[in-house]
């Protein structure tokens, strides 16, 4: 290889490596504000973050599109069109349930995630403990969103579902 070949592969190199950095430099601090958003508020049933800022800053990052990929019942769902983490798993969906009108009973405030297991899901069995969660681990992605209506394409693997909303709280603890 001539040098000349050497030194732009090293620059072409150097330049992925910044980008990738650039990019898992953004993930902790999008990843840590939707943690944030699952916390439970001490002797409450109401979450300590604000999902909708969470994912306003996977919307303004290109994580997720503008407006969710689905409204169903009183929750919105935005499939990542990038990869992302979560707890060392593959973040691939993002609900957040609120309402805006009454269409009947009975909305739960709140935030949930799926994500694609990589390894072991003990930290999220042991997050879902501690904020008063539930986790559906495994769950059947393809279903699930076939069920609201969305048509999906994700591999085949194994998923989890971490639902932290009002009535995953209120729920008694073992």
């Amino acid at each position: 290889m001539s040098a000349c070949r050497h030194r732009r592969l090293l620059g072409a190199l150097l330049l992925a490596a910044s980008c990738a950095s650039a990019n898992a430099a953004a993930d902790p601090a999008l990843e840590s504000d939707l943690i944030q958003a699952l916390h439970v508020k001490k002797g409450t049933t109401q979450r300590v973050g604000t999902s909708g800022k969470a994912i306003a800053a996977y919307v303004r990052e290109g994580y997720v599109g503008k407006r969710p990929d689905q409204r169903f019942d009183y929750t919105d769902y935005y499939l990542l069109k990038k990869p992302a983490s979560f707890m060392g798993h593959a973040l691939v969906l993002i609900e957040e349930e609120y309402i805006t009108q009454y269409i009947g009973c009975c909305v739960s405030p709140g935030a949930g995630v799926t994500v694609r297991v990589q390894g072991s899901t003990q930290n999220l069995q042991a997050f879902a403990r501690a904020q008063r969660c539930t986790l559906n681990d495994p769950v059947d992605i393809g279903h699930a969103l076939k069920d609201v209506a969305i048509k999906n394409r994700l591999p085949k693997g194994h998923y989890a579902s971490l639902s932290c909303r009002e009535r995953d709280a209120e729920r008694e603890e073992p």
